[in-house]
């Protein structure tokens, strides 16, 4: 069997005592010798100087990041000053991500690069192979595609243009990841493509959070977790035995791998883990 490859996704705190438990959770987590974690960047930027704090303490502690980086709102001389930064510090990775359209942007449209792809191609044009480069991938497709056709054309350019290999949204349906597998095969695309993973705690922030970007929660799931109300305990319990079944799932089926959604928490992630005996 080919070696599965684990990573987790931080996102930059915003405050000393955030940062102290991110920390907690890393170390912690690092324990399981992932390839790597990566750090989320907000839209156009908006947490710039916490991601690269966030990136500072993981490489001064010898972990592997895997920094984000938006393009949406952001100059193309912007972009490769934080990838020379990234490579002066021995970062391999990065997460090169379209991102939100930030709001109030003053920028010229014209001055600024709109899609990953251009992303993609950017970097590859400046710094030649000195970074993986992970993309974006949608199974249940993005929430602003006019069609799943188009949404595979638009995963398919940023392919082209260089990407080395994809995380995908996360989704409670294993199917949704096996089909987007199957229709990558038919268009000869070859990277990796690796299922991202959201354990539940909390089925109100879920919720809202899902439909917003555009996973599904089966209707099946989204009652069962609906009928314990306020009851957290349960909630997590029944999340935790859903999202590990289907992790065996994806892992039985072929994916190279899993990226943990972790929100900073501990907990979830690591009791997934255990169950996998991985």
């Amino acid at each position: 069997m080919n070696q599965k490859h684990f990573s987790f996704e931080l996102f930059p705190p915003k405050t000393d005592k955030g940062f102290a438990k991110m920390q907690e959770t890393v170390l912690t987590l690092q324990k399981l010798n992932p390839d790597f974690f990566s750090v989320t960047y907000g839209a156009g930027g908006s947490t710039r100087e916490r991601t690269f704090a966030t990136v500072d303490w993981l490489i001064e502690n010898n972990i592997n990041a895997a920094p984000h980086l938006v393009c949406i709102g952001s100059l193309e001389t912007e972009l490769i000053e934080i990838l020379t930064r990234y490579k002066k510090q021995g970062i391999n990775r990065i997460v090169a991500l379209r991102g939100d359209i930030p709001s109030g942007s003053g920028i010229i449209e014209e001055e600024v690069l709109n899609h990953a792809n251009e992303l993609i191609s950017l970097i590859r044009e400046h710094f030649q192979d000195q970074f993986q480069i992970e993309i974006a991938a949608y199974p249940e497709f993005h929430p602003q595609a006019l069609s799943a056709q188009q949404d595979f054309d638009f995963f398919e350019q940023k392919v082209k243009a260089g990407a080395s290999g994809a995380i995908t949204q996360y989704f409670y349906n294993a199917d949704a990841y096996f089909n987007f597998i199957d229709e990558c095969q038919k268009r000869h695309i070859e990277i990796p493509i690796v299922p991202g993973i959201m354990p539940i705690t909390n089925f109100t922030q879920l919720a809202r959070f899902s439909d917003s970007c555009g996973t599904e929660i089966p209707r099946w799931l989204r009652k069962k977790l609906e009928g314990y109300g306020d009851d957290l305990t349960s909630i997590r319990q029944c999340g935790e035995e859903v999202v590990t079944k289907m992790c065996e799932k994806l892992l039985a089926g072929g994916a190279p791998g899993l990226h943990f959604y972790t929100m900073n928490q501990v907990t979830a992630p690591l009791n997934i883990w255990n169950n996998l005996n991985l």
